[in-house]
């Protein structure tokens, strides 16, 4: 049953910072749904936040949809910015947003790093923010598998959505899943928005990963847009703590995005924008905009 999404806001009150007004009210995002889903094979229940566009209740054509991980901070980001777009001449169709939430019961640290990893980590000395549960990671294949299985079924039988028109967003670990994704299965979607890819991950398991594709593939038929912040890099002497100190992320999109041109794929078009003056927190919001913009330009349904 699809309910309106919640936005919970916490306001600190002058002398009650714990407390809330007695008349206060949620505040509910229009044209919202929550949908409760049961990831049969992993044996976790999720969520899908869905928000309609604009004219959806209006017409009658079918809207392209944009998945995008980390809903819970992603989600009502990316709703504002596709109303604060528009459709104008410098804006972005109109779009099915569909948010993949936490894990119910889980930290979204936890389901994160679980679902999100194409490989368990051999990195000593990672400890679980879950007291009593060991970390866990490498899970992306089985959440992938959710994903096109039951979480694609749902949204095409409950929303007109042009499942032929399928946007992948992600940031960070979020980009991992989607490179698993698409060395996997490139036509799950028709275009990936891969944000700051911890490339970096289980000592670079996302560069063999890579290798192993070109050496049984002639082709990587998709779509990607690569983005990376400015300060995500080593600037040694540096006294600004926005740059990297553990890993360069800069270079390694740059190498992976050298090495995918290398193999010269007949399908695969790729854009990659280094942003200056963001950090690793910072860039999220901008690289949405613009793969929004890239993928989903106004003007051409």
């Amino acid at each position: 049953m699809n309910y309106p999404l919640i936005a919970s806001l916490v306001f600190t009150l002058a002398l009650m910072p714990s407390a809330r007004a007695a008349d206060a009210t949620p505040y509910v995002l229009k044209s919202t749904d929550v949908v409760d889903v049961r990831a049969t094979q992993l044996k976790r229940d999720y969520q899908l936040f869905v928000s309609l566009p604009p004219s959806y209740e209006k017409s009658a054509r079918r809207y392209p949809v944009v998945f995008v991980t980390d809903a819970d901070y992603a989600f009502p980001l990316i709703r504002s910015m596709a109303r604060r777009l528009g459709t104008g001449s410098h804006g972005v169709e109109e779009f099915i947003l569909v948010g993949l939430s936490y894990a119910k019961g889980d930290t979204p640290e936890y389901s994160r790093r679980r679902d999100y990893t194409p490989s368990d980590t051999a990195e000593k000395g990672r400890v679980s923010d879950m007291p009593g549960r060991a970390p866990k990671f490498g899970e992306s294949e089985g959440y992938r598998r959710f994903i096109k299985d039951e979480v694609f079924p749902v949204i095409a039988q409950r929303y007109r959505a042009d499942m032929e028109r399928k946007v992948f967003a992600g940031h960070s670990y979020g980009s991992l899943l989607g490179l698993h994704i698409a060395f996997t299965e490139p036509a799950m979607f028709s275009h990936y928005i891969l944000g700051s890819p911890s490339l970096w991950y289980g000592k670079r398991v996302m560069f063999a990963r890579e290798k192993a594709y070109a050496a049984s593939h002639k082709d990587l038929d998709a779509k990607f847009y690569f983005s990376v912040g400015g300060f995500e890099t080593f600037k040694p002497g540096s006294r600004d703590t926005r740059y990297n100190t553990d890993e360069d992320m800069v270079a390694d999109l740059l190498e992976f995005e050298a090495l995918l041109k290398k193999r010269q794929y007949p399908g695969l078009k790729m854009e990659t924008a280094i942003l200056a003056d963001e950090d690793h927190l910072s860039v999220a919001p901008v690289i949405i905009t613009r793969g929004l913009k890239w993928a989903l330009p106004s003007g051409k349904r």
